[in-house]
């Protein structure tokens, strides 16, 4: 292919059509079904999916087949399949995966941001769900729109572009069974879902680690009751509560204490981690939005990452499990709390962990260690979410990392990079248990300061244009 053709294509897909596309689909609450249990009657999921397929079918791209799936009771999924050109069969496929559905409101955003309104400034989308992961779809089409344009032979493609991804994909199961006999066999797997590190060079994501956690509750007393009357006497269930995580990660360090939820890291993603360290440096732990502390006797005082070495911090955000208390209940607000003690507290817990330590396991280790024996005799439940194991890539083969290089030297002027990513994507484990000898192409656009979930998110579109003709370099070197 002319990969300087390629990319003036590409950029001005991108500026004419898959911008404004995607300015509209920000402002969509399309929210997952885990925060919106209403999702089908407001009709959101259904109004995204709808939008991404009439646009599908404008696209330039002979033999384009596509269609909305929907099992009763599911939320639907978009499906595309795209034949081979240039003579190569259409047995063997490249399978392209994405979702639509979004993450929750947050708060914190910049007084001119929100996160159902979208805002072009500085070469960003901001606004809820461009980058993670409302991007894929269009980035995919794009991708192969662009290859025909070039008239460069390719495989066939095909596509399945979900929505309750953020909730941890549990309807995906049913329709990989349905739609597994019309994938084909899948060599590779190429997933929009992740991250990148810098907006320098290609990124590949090698793993991701799992989740679990669930809902802490722990009761005291049936009622509230004056503190000066009670405490010294009853224990405060937050106090408990505090106990019961100490159970699980040492208060001092973070580091978990149960051992059932660590594993060994395999030798290639430790040398891998330190590429990446070399690479990025400090710029690891200091991506993050900390506070600086503008008072007290150290006026230059700043707030502090668990680690300033970025092998170990990556490895820390890839291969080792991390406790997070994301909610709590029980709590009256400040402005009416009043000198009472309270009978219960309740705490949402996260665990990442590993991604080769099984979810199931992991979620059996919590309960034992936050229910057995409970301090005082406190009443402790802990109602549990469904877990997500991790992922770990399967080893890559030489044809495939001959293409990434080429992809990153060509597109980016850089060498291709290698990481984990911390987070979780649950179709990964799902496909790699369905296509055990597919390979895999993670790789996404939620870069530094990006910050998918979180308050003042934005897509980087001139990452997004290279990545898209990066994809599209790697497609055809599939044999």
């Amino acid at each position: 292919m002319d990969l300087a053709d390629l990319d003036r294509y590409v950029s001005r897909r991108w500026d004419e059509d898959l911008v404004p596309r995607l300015v509209d689909y920000v402002r969509v609450p399309a929210k997952s079904p885990a925060f919106d249990a209403s999702w089908e009657a407001h009709g959101h999921l259904k109004a995204v999916v709808k939008a991404a397929e009439l646009w599908c079918r404008a696209q330039p791209i002979d033999g384009l087949a596509l269609e909305i799936v929907a099992i009763d009771g599911r939320t639907p999924c978009l499906f595309f399949d795209v034949p081979a050109t240039g003579g190569r069969g259409n047995d063997r496929t490249v399978m392209f995966y994405g979702h639509l559905d979004k993450q929750p409101e947050m708060i914190g955003w910049r007084d001119d941001l929100a996160p159902w309104k979208p805002v072009l400034e500085d070469g960003k989308l901001y606004g809820r769900g461009s980058a993670d992961d409302g991007y894929a779809v269009y980035a995919a089409l794009t991708t192969i729109a662009a290859i025909d344009a070039q008239g460069a032979p390719r495989p066939r493609c095909v596509g399945l572009i979900e929505t309750c991804e953020e909730s941890g994909s549990p309807d995906l199961p049913a329709y990989l069974d349905l739609l597994a006999p019309r994938l084909g066999d899948v060599q590779l797997l190429v997933g929009l879902d992740s991250g990148c590190r810098n907006y320098d060079q290609l990124w590949v994501t090698t793993s991701l680690r799992g989740l679990v956690g669930g809902t802490l509750t722990v009761e005291i007393l049936s009622e509230g009751v004056h503190s000066g009357h009670a405490s010294g006497i009853v224990p405060s269930s937050f106090r408990i509560a505090r106990q019961l995580l100490n159970r699980l990660d040492d208060p001092q360090t973070g580091r978990v204490l149960l051992p059932e939820l660590h594993t060994d890291i395999p030798a290639e993603r430790v040398d891998q981690a330190q590429l990446a360290g070399a690479i990025l440096g400090e710029q690891v732990w200091k991506e993050f939005p900390w506070v600086t502390c503008n008072h007290g006797p150290d006026a230059h005082a700043h707030a502090m990452p668990t680690t300033t070495d970025p092998v170990e911090a990556i490895l820390n955000r890839t291969w080792r499990p991390a406790l997070a208390v994301t909610g709590a209940a029980g709590f009256p607000a400040i402005d009416s709390a009043g000198n009472v003690l309270r009978p219960k507290t309740t705490f949402k817990l996260s665990m990442r962990i590993p991604p080769t330590v099984d979810a199931e396991q992991a979620t059996r280790a919590l309960r034992r260690a936050l229910t057995e024996e409970p301090p005082y005799g406190a009443r402790v439940t802990f109602d549990a979410d469904c877990g997500a194991t991790g992922w770990n890539a399967p080893e890559t083969a030489p044809w495939l990392k001959q293409a990434f290089e080429a992809a990153s030297r060509s597109i980016y002027q850089r060498d291709v990079a290698w990481i984990g990513e911390g987070g979780t994507i649950p179709f990964m484990s799902m496909l790699g248990e369905k296509f055990p000898r597919a390979q895999f192409f993670i790789t996404g656009v939620l870069g530094p300061h990006s910050n998918a979930h979180g308050p003042n998110e934005f897509l980087h579109i001139p990452y997004a244009k290279k990545l898209t003709s990066a994809v599209a370099s790697v497609v055809t070197a599939v044999r």
